[in-house]
């Protein structure tokens, strides 16, 4: 089993990075096989709508968002980081991930994913809860920690300073781990993922 931990931070080897690192920690502790993907440094943008990824079967403007479905389609569960930029999650991994959910849910649906925020001092609750919206539309199941996922810190060497923090971070990994082996002993048993109806859909305004 693989966990592909999805960093969306601009900067490599930052906070994210050391948040994300902690939880793999875990993970692999317990046997799960983990992979982390940076998005860049350069802008990501946002979803314009243009239905292009329906044709072409991924999102036509390239970059992250295609390099990384190799990864995506192989891994059995997702751990999507960000730092706080403005009081909410970076902007360049908010636009990655609708631009991934958009073109290419089907890697994700049913998966299941954690998110992780860092930030310098406020910020994290508020971004916890706008990169949760992917996880929770396409039926992934959300793995929680022992506190809200988050560690502080103006750069990566302060983030070991934030000891609470990367105790919910491995904790967090050490859940994830729990889920995929539980999912894996569902699937050995005959246990199926439902199929969701998914056939009504009402406008408000007429």
């Amino acid at each position: 089993m693989n966990v592909l931990l999805i960093n969306g931070s601009p900067h490599a080897h930052g906070c994210t990075d050391a948040a994300l690192r902690e939880v793999a920690a875990a993970l692999e502790a317990d046997g799960i096989e983990t992979t982390i993907f940076h998005i860049g440094s350069q802008p990501v943008a946002g979803c314009i709508g243009c239905g292009g990824c329906v044709k072409a079967g991924h999102c036509v403007f390239g970059g992250p968002v295609v390099d990384v479905l190799p990864l995506a389609e192989k891994a059995d569960g997702f751990v999507f980081g960000a730092p706080v930029h403005y009081a909410t999650a970076a902007a360049g991994m908010l636009g990655f991930l609708h631009r991934l959910g958009y073109s290419a849910g089907r890697t994700l649906r049913h998966k299941p994913a954690a998110v992780v925020t860092t930030a310098r001092r406020a910020g994290t609750t508020s971004a916890l809860e706008a990169l949760e919206k992917v996880p929770q539309f396409y039926e992934m199941p959300l793995i929680s920690s022992t506190y809200w996922p988050m560690v502080h810190g103006n750069s990566a060497d302060q983030v070991p300073g934030d000891a609470e923090g990367l105790q919910i971070m491995r904790n967090l990994g050490h859940n994830m781990a729990w889920i995929l082996k539980c999912i894996e002993a569902g699937k050995a048993a005959g246990v199926t993922a439902p199929t969701a109806e998914n056939s009504v859909r009402t406008n408000f305004v007429r």
